[in-house]
């Protein structure tokens, strides 16, 4: 984690401190696995925006939740069902079907998680698998939608885009936590090319307690750090920050 702190150190030298924000995937109900995500986030006050799931959810998510002011929630496509062949990766949103199919989807979506969570609500469209065809993309702004958050560097767009960078689970493995070294030194690489919030990926569904043990390292060396902070979606939608879709002047 000392590597992580120096390049923080570095950024607060340079008049940058860095901005994080947390997103957590997939969803649906209550399980203790939420309820240790919310204590944890709780006990190191670290504001948490949770991709829910709209076609599995309902009110005793959303009831749970109220107990949970820290967190906001954004919609997850409609049912993360995958409509891509075999042939190539998992897409929900993806041109596999017509256009007009999947905005219909998410505006149920949208006006389904806007109803259940009300003030807890955000704009922020959050694709499965963060895939989505562009022709979706270019109907999100008609639906409501303010922001799209996929993984990796932001790409111009015709909406606004806040993605997560540093992704916590080892799909390709273990399926539970990457190595610490390796999660450290994505922040770091992050970190020196990136200007705006860096995300940082969870699902809390699937943690081992390796994953568990580095959010809370994690969460302990940042959160009360004065070269960083850990920020809300709800302020980075707010802020007047460098939009990623519009070409640099």
């Amino acid at each position: 984690m000392q590597a992580l702190l120096d390049e923080l150190k570095r950024r607060e030298d340079e008049g940058a401190p860095v901005q994080f924000w947390l997103r957590d995937d997939d969803a649906v109900m209550p399980s203790q696995a939420l309820d240790r995500f919310i204590a944890l986030t709780k006990k190191t006050t670290v504001p948490a925006n949770l991709a829910v799931i709209p076609a599995d959810t309902g009110i005793e998510l959303a009831a749970h939740l109220k107990h949970a002011p820290h967190f906001s929630v954004s919609v997850h496509g409609w049912a993360h069902t995958n409509h891509a062949p075999d042939s190539e990766k998992k897409q929900e949103l993806g041109n596999h079907r017509d256009t007009s199919d999947i905005v219909a989807q998410l505006k149920a979506g949208f006006t389904a998680l806007s109803d259940f969570y009300a003030d807890q609500f955000v704009p922020l469209l959050v694709p499965p698998w963060n895939r989505i065809a562009k022709e979706v993309v270019e109907e999100l702004p008609a639906i409501g939608f303010q922001a799209l958050s996929t993984f990796g560097r932001e790409k111009p767009a015709p909406i606004r885009m806040i993605n997560t960078h540093v992704d916590l689970i080892d799909w390709k493995g273990t399926r539970g936590g990457r190595p610490t070294d390796e999660l450290v030194a994505d922040f770091v690489k992050t970190i020196k090319h990136t200007q705006t919030p860096i995300g940082f990926l969870t699902h809390h569904l699937v943690h081992d307690e390796a994953a568990w043990d580095f959010m809370e390292s994690l969460f302990e060396a940042t959160a009360s750090n004065q070269a960083c902070q850990w920020v809300s979606i709800n302020t980075i939608l707010s802020a007047d920050l460098p939009d990623p879709r519009l070409p640099a002047e």
